[in-house]
C-alpha cells in the first residue's frame, strides 16, 4: 500500500472487497497511510478489520471544528473535494493532525514541523491492537527513512535476514507516515524518522527482493498512477507531477526485478536438465543457488478517479470525498477478484506476471 494522505480510503475500500473473498493476505507491506491501514489490517481479528478502517476513516474526516463553517469555506471552495482540503490546511483532522499555536512561531527556536500529530498516537492505540500485531499470524513490513542516514528501513514483526523481529507500537506507524514539513520526526530507541515517502512511496519492490523464491499473489494498491495523460492546464500539470513523483517509479522496479526474476528461473530449469554429476559439482552447486522456480504474481489495483482531483487530492479529507474514494476501492477491488488474472495458467519459462486489469489504455504486451 503507497503511501498518499487522504487517498488512502482507496486502499480501504479495496481491503472491504478482499475482506469477504478467498484471498485474505498473509503479509501486508505500507508506507505512510499505507502504513495506518496495513496496521488497521493486521492489528484486528478478520471480523473486525472493516469496522476498525471504518472507524480511522470516518474519525479524521469530521469537520475539525466550529471555525470552518465560522469562516465559510463553501462560499469560497464550492467544490467538496477542495474545501475538504483547504480545511485539512487551516484546521487539521480530528485525531490526526493540527496546526501548531501561532505562539509556538513565535518562539526560539521555531518548531520542525507546521502540524503536532499528538493525536494521532491516540487515535491508533484505540483501534490496534498492538499485540495481536506482534505476535499474530500477519506479517506486518512498515517502511521509514531513517534521518541522519538518509536510509531506507522497514519495520517488521517477524525476523529476518538475522535482524530480530521488531515490537511494532503506534510510534513505528506514526514514523512512516512523518512527511515533513508537515509532520514532525518520530524518535524511536534513539533514532529519528521521516516518512518512507521520501525515498520511495511504494513498498512493492521489497516484498518483491524479500524471499523471491516463494510462490506469491501480490496485490499492488497504488494511489498514485504511474501512467497518466499529458497535461495541457496548470491544475493538471500540478496533479500529473505529484503522480508521477509519488508513485516512485513502480514500474521501472518491478520490471528489473521481473528479468532478474525470469533469469532465475531460466537457470533453475536449466539446472534440473543438468546430468546428475553435473548437479552435484561446485559449479553445479552454486548454478542451483542462483536459480528458483517460484511464480510471482503481481496484480494491480490502481486508484484511476474519472474526475481530476488537483494537486490537493492527498489532502482533500472531506468525508463524502472519502467515502467516494473508499466505494471506488471497494468496486474496483471486486471487479479485479472477478477476473482474477491469477487464476490463468502461468506461461512457461516465466517468473512474474504483471497484470493490471482494470487499465482502459494498457498497451498490449507491455508487461510481457
Amino acid at each position: 500500500m503507497q503511501g498518499g494522505g487522504a487517498l488512502g480510503a482507496y486502499q480501504a475500500g479495496v481491503y472491504e472487497a478482499l475482506a469477504d473473498s478467498p484471498w485474505q493476505p498473509d503479509w501486508i507491506a505500507g508506507i505512510s497511510i499505507g502504513a495506518i491501514n496495513a496496521a488497521l489490517i493486521a492489528g484486528n481479528a478478520p471480523g473486525a478489520r472493516v469496522a476498525a478502517l471504518r472507524d480511522f476513516w470516518e474519525s479524521v474526516t469530521g469537520h475539525p471544528g466550529h471555525m470552518r463553517h465560522k469562516m465559510g469555506l463553501s462560499r469560497f471552495f464550492p467544490e467538496p473535494r477542495e474545501a475538504g482540503a483547504v480545511s485539512a490546511l487551516l484546521f487539521g483532522q480530528p485525531g490526526f493532525f493540527e496546526p501548531r499555536p501561532t505562539f509556538a512561531w513565535l518562539a526560539s527556536p521555531l518548531p520542525e514541523s507546521i502540524y503536532d500529530t499528538s493525536a494521532l498516537k491516540a487515535t491508533l492505540e484505540r483501534l490496534i491492537d498492538f499485540d495481536l500485531i506482534n505476535d499474530g499470524p500477519i506479517r506486518l513490513s512498515l517502511g521509514a527513512v531513517e534521518i541522519k542516514t538518509g536510509n531506507f528501513e522497514y519495520f517488521e514483526n517477524r525476523p529476518r535476514h538475522g535482524k530480530p523481529a521488531t515490537r511494532i507500537r503506534a510510534e513505528h506507524v506514526m514514523a512512516s507516515g512523518a512527511l515533513p514539513p508537515g509532520f514532525p520526526s518520530v524518535e524511536i530507541d534513539g533514532r529519528h524518522y521521516w516518512d518512507g515517502g521520501l525515498v520511495s512511496n511504494t513498498p512493492l519492490q521489497y516484498v518483491l527482493d524479500t524471499d523471491p523464491r516463494i510462490d506469491r499473489l501480490a496485490f499492488e494498491v497504488d494511489v498514485f498512477a504511474a501512467r497518466g495523460p499529458v497535461p495541457t492546464t496548470l491544475p493538471e500539470a500540478l496533479e500529473r507531477e505529484k503522480d508521477i513523483r509519488y508513485s516512485s517509479r513502480t514500474r521501472a522496479g518491478v520490471d528489473g526485478f521481473k528479468r532478474l526474476h525470469d533469469l532465475r528461473v531460466a537457470i533453475g530449469e536449466l539446472w534440473a536438465m543438468l546430468p546428475e554429476a553435473a548437479r552435484e559439482s561446485p559449479e553445479g552447486r552454486r548454478f542451483h543457488e542462483l536459480g528458483c522456480i517460484s511464480s510471482i504474481d503481481v496484480v494491480e489495483l490502481v486508484y484511476r478517479p474519472k474526475q481530476q482531483q488537483g494537486q490537493s487530492k492527498d489532502y482533500a479529507f472531506g468525508r463524502d470525498t472519502m467515502r467516494e474514494r473508499w466505494a471506488e476501492g471497494f468496486a474496483n477491488a471486486g471487479e479485479v477478484l472477478r477476473l482474477a488474472p491469477w487464476e490463468a495458467p502461468f506461461p512457461p519459462g516465466l517468473g512474474l506476471r504483471r497484470s493490471d486489469p482494470l487499465n482502459p489504455n494498457k498497451i498490449p504486451d507491455e508487461d510481457a
